[in-house]
């Protein structure tokens, strides 16, 4: 065997991704990138612009799709539609998620099951489903699982989220561990606070900074620093890297 090389400019030309949550914020920023390396991307959301957004972004690169990933006939409808027009999948990026937070003696049977349904169960059906798209392929391929800084690390009012999290991390490593024999890569990025137009209101005024003294480098992160990294691990270079969890937060967890 003989190292093949890869791009040196990180291109994805011609590939396929899908893209969970892809509409705004994170994922929106990691269709944008995708695109302009070369790659053609599918977004599923439940935000009902969804197509539109897939047009401001290329309109002929990208396709938007409405879709549930807590519902398996949504979520096959969507693939369906995606090998339909594009004949192939070779990457998926799971953003989609929610933050429904409160105490832990407090928190509601409601806020726990549905975090955990969108957040970790809804993940592992795409990357279940898809990654039998990419199996009867016989290609490989590339998932990217977005988990959190709460996956590693407590934070107050996070017990649904952080274990919903921290259950991505797990699953990322079973899954690159059974998927190699497939050449499947399965990796999982943890941010610290993104400043997302909801994350810039979330974060905003004394709770923001007090929580940005905490990041030795002193601030939070943007989604295109995400995208870099969603990109990093969606091309060539990273054929040999499975199974790991990159953290983007400013040092926040060395401490």
């Amino acid at each position: 065997m003989s190292f093949q090389g890869f791009d040196k400019n990180f291109n994805i030309t011609d590939k396929v991704a899908v893209i969970t949550g892809g509409a705004s914020g994170i994922g929106r920023a990691i269709a944008e990138l995708y695109i302009e390396k070369g790659a053609k991307v599918a977004i599923f959301d439940l935000k009902d612009d969804v197509n539109e957004v897939a047009k401001e972004i290329s309109i002929e690169k990208a396709m938007g799709i409405k879709c549930d990933i807590t519902d398996n006939e949504s979520m096959d409808s969507a693939i369906y539609e995606v090998k339909d027009k594009f004949g192939k999948i070779d990457i998926l990026v799971n953003c989609a998620g929610i933050a429904l937070l409160d105490d832990a003696e407090n928190i509601s049977d409601h806020y726990w099951q549905k975090t955990l349904d969108l957040n970790l169960t809804g993940s592992f059906k795409m990357c279940q489903k898809v990654a039998n798209v990419m199996i009867e392929q016989r290609n490989g391929g590339k998932i990217i699982n977005l988990a959190s800084q709460a996956a590693i690390i407590a934070l107050d009012n996070h017990v649904a989220y952080g274990a919903s999290k921290a259950g991505i991390v797990g699953m990322t490593k079973v899954l690159a561990l059974e998927w190699a024999q497939f050449q499947i890569n399965v990796n999982a990025i943890s941010p610290t606070v993104i400043l997302t137009d909801l994350g810039q209101k979330a974060w905003a005024g004394e709770k923001g900074e007090k929580a940005k003294k905490e990041i030795p480098l002193g601030r939070f992160g943007y989604p295109e620093e995400v995208a870099a990294i969603a990109l990093f691990l969606a091309s060539d270079a990273t054929n040999l890297i499975t199974g790991e969890n990159i953290v983007i937060d400013g040092g926040n967890t060395i401490k």
